[in-house]
């Protein structure tokens, strides 16, 4: 009976919004950031090394390690100093040459929105693109050496001057990155991924996929970065919004797991209809204000079932004791202790 209601209340928002007279914020529209990194204009006319360099749109992140593991010390050195934006966001180069770019990067920035990013000269900075709303991936621990990787992808509102916000802290990917590090302790690492253009509010961009299909591009583009310069496949943590650009993606993902957490739908009818070869969990309180969204598609609006409901075949992650939309990583949570077991390889 109450999945019957929300059907009728999705009909009824649906036709209300394609009607074009519903109450929704539709000032608040995102144009998504696409495309190759800042700079490329400048990267693919270089002949620094007396050659072309990789094409940042064309070369896949596999064509991109291989022209790195060909380049001596200084000339990748040279290509750090010459262009940051390029390599510091280009995946498939080596992950320390990208700290090292995104360092220069915000450094020489002058963006006040920006300027908490570089505080910390030892922060590991993955990716940051300041066009739009500003894109950013921070990394907890030592990729290099990490027997286990897991990568953190948040729903809306979040970018690079949310990041790391001071307030609600388990709703940044910052905060559920650290959190997550802290469970798994230093043989592991962690990456803070906000490196999509995220919905502002709730509004249409939330309720439509277009964002979260641009987002799952540019995640699996990011993954298949981290297979190339041969980071251990990671498990991938999906809040919220997050979960439907992970939904999308998951059919091209090279991942050990997916978690959900807060989900409003993947975009997929169970887990098969993922595609997926990744272990699937779901995680959802009682207390989550997610919980009120209708979990079907219509007309282009809404996600599709909620993959916490055990008709869509997850996994089941505890949840009882996390509070609210954004208490999942809070310390001390069964869900937090379940998410640390899952990015540890348990019942692999």
């Amino acid at each position: 009976m109450r999945r019957y209601a929300r059907t009728l209340v999705a009909v009824a928002l649906a036709t209300t919004v394609v009607a074009g007279t519903a109450g929704w914020v539709s000032g608040n529209a995102q144009q998504a950031v696409t495309g190759p990194p800042p700079g490329s204009a400048a990267w693919r006319s270089d002949r620094v090394l007396g050659r072309k360099l990789p094409d940042p749109e064309r070369s896949s992140p596999a064509q991109v390690a291989q022209f790195f593991q060909g380049l001596s010390k200084d000339e990748r050195q040279q290509l750090v100093v010459r262009h940051p934006s390029v390599v510091g966001n280009l995946d498939g180069v080596p992950v320390e040459l990208r700290y090292r770019a995104n360092a220069l990067s915000l450094r020489a920035g002058h963006d006040p929105r920006y300027a908490h990013l570089g505080v910390d000269r030892g922060r590991q900075i993955l990716a940051f693109d300041p066009r739009g709303r500003g894109q950013v991936a921070e990394v907890f621990g030592d990729l290099r050496t990490a027997s286990r990787v897991s990568v953190v992808v948040p729903g809306s509102d979040i970018d690079a001057g949310t990041f790391d916000r001071t307030h609600d802290v388990y709703g940044t990917p910052a905060g559920m990155a650290k959190s997550l590090y802290a469970e798994t302790g230093t043989g592991s690492a962690v990456i803070a991924w906000a490196g999509y253009t995220t919905p502002v509010g709730v509004g249409v961009d939330a309720a439509t996929g277009s964002l979260a299909e641009a987002g799952a591009d540019r995640l699996t583009r990011f993954a298949d970065g981290l297979a190339a310069d041969r980071i251990t496949e990671p498990a991938v943590f999906c809040h919220s919004y997050g979960s439907v650009v992970c939904g999308l993606a998951a059919s091209r993902l090279h991942v050990s797991d997916l978690v959900v957490l807060g989900s409003p739908g993947m975009r997929a009818d169970d887990v098969a209809d993922l595609h997926t070869t990744a272990r699937v969990w779901a995680a959802k309180d009682a207390t989550d204000w997610i919980d009120d969204v209708p979990n079907v598609e219509v007309a282009g609006l809404g996600h599709g079932p909620d993959p916490a409901d055990p008709e869509f075949g997850a996994r089941q992650v505890p949840a009882e004791d996390a509070h609210g939309h954004t208490g999942y990583f809070a310390p001390g949570t069964d869900s937090l202790r379940a998410f640390a077991a899952i990015a540890q390889g348990a019942g692999r």
